[in-house]
């Protein structure tokens, strides 16, 4: 079976919003991608005080100075699509309400007829964290931790009950209810994290840092998952951080998923041979504008099929 392809939604300042998401999307479900994608960031401090995904002296990408609201890019996609699944990857857990966005996905499912993925992390942003969170850097697990929780609850048969440390619903209904029941999918990269994964969630989200990395964690993951007798599958979408350029030097320095179109094609063969389910494929960061992102987008898919990816 073929891997299924899904594409990053155009979120960053180079894009008209409320044009380019709807004809991106569009166009995107035209060409044949599985699904559409969006990602959250908050806010770009400045100056930055901790470096990209906390490594100490790792600058921030200038295309991270506006991104726009991960569910709202969401809502405009569905809006403007029938067939395409709708996914975050990642929303980050400890910034929203945890009751809020329960009831803003499931509205969300239940407006795009049951497409709905929500992937979550727990972030590395201080600067999001001291802005927005609900709870301390500190806490973010048992954040994440209560989100699912929640979800579960709002999402599942009347009367809702709950009772969280932050989130407490003493008998209620609450709609609409999700089309089907939202798969939920992690970021999980710690130990803890991969428990968290194999006993809560129905998905992982790896991050495309190269073949031999992701394998290895893969292994790992359905290790666990044997170990603690899970017996559902595990449904894997890799994120594939793309950087188009006409031309790109080849050989082991280049990074994952760099270079022209062959070179990504080729690494989208490499990673498929895991035996993941789906690869996202995100190319708006190097993409002028929204003609370019779709032209490229095409391009990527015809080819990538056509090496049987």
């Amino acid at each position: 079976m073929a891997t299924r392809l899904g594409l990053g939604l155009p979120q960053m300042r180079q894009y008209d919003l409320g044009k380019d998401v709807p004809d991106v999307a569009r166009a995107a479900e035209r060409t044949g991608y599985d699904s559409l994608w969006v990602f959250e960031r908050a806010l770009f401090p400045e100056p930055a005080t901790q470096g990209l995904y906390g490594v100490e002296g790792l600058p921030w990408p200038d295309e991270y100075r506006n991104v726009a609201e991960p569910l709202v890019t969401l809502t405009l996609a569905a809006a403007a699509t029938e067939r395409a699944e709708l996914g975050t990857s990642v929303l980050v857990a400890p910034l929203h309400i945890p009751f809020q966005l329960a009831r803003a996905l499931a509205s969300l499912d239940a407006a795009s007829g049951g497409r709905v993925v929500a992937g979550f992390g727990t972030g590395w942003s201080h600067d999001e964290y001291a802005a927005a969170s609900v709870r301390p850097f500190a806490e973010r697990g048992r954040a994440l931790d209560e989100l699912i929780a929640v979800c579960r609850a709002v999402w599942g048969p009347d009367p809702v009950v709950y009772d969280g440390d932050l989130t407490k619903i003493a008998s209620a209904v609450v709609g609409p209810k999700p089309v089907r029941p939202v798969p939920i999918l992690l970021a999980a990269s710690s130990g803890k994290a991969r428990r968290r994964l194999v006993d809560h969630a129905d998905g992982w989200l790896p991050a495309g840092t190269g073949v031999e990395a992701v394998a290895a964690q893969w292994r790992q993951l359905r290790e666990l998952a044997e170990e603690r007798g899970r017996t559902e599958p595990i449904r894997t979408v890799l994120r594939a951080n793309a950087r188009h350029r006409a031309s790109a030097p080849a050989g082991a320095g280049r990074r994952p998923f760099h270079g022209s179109v062959d070179q990504i094609v080729e690494d989208l063969a490499a990673h498929a041979g895991i035996g993941l389910d789906e690869i996202l494929v995100d190319l708006q960061g190097s993409a002028r504008d929204a003609e370019e992102l779709k032209d490229v987008a095409a391009e990527v898919y015809e080819k990538a099929r056509a090496a049987g990816v």
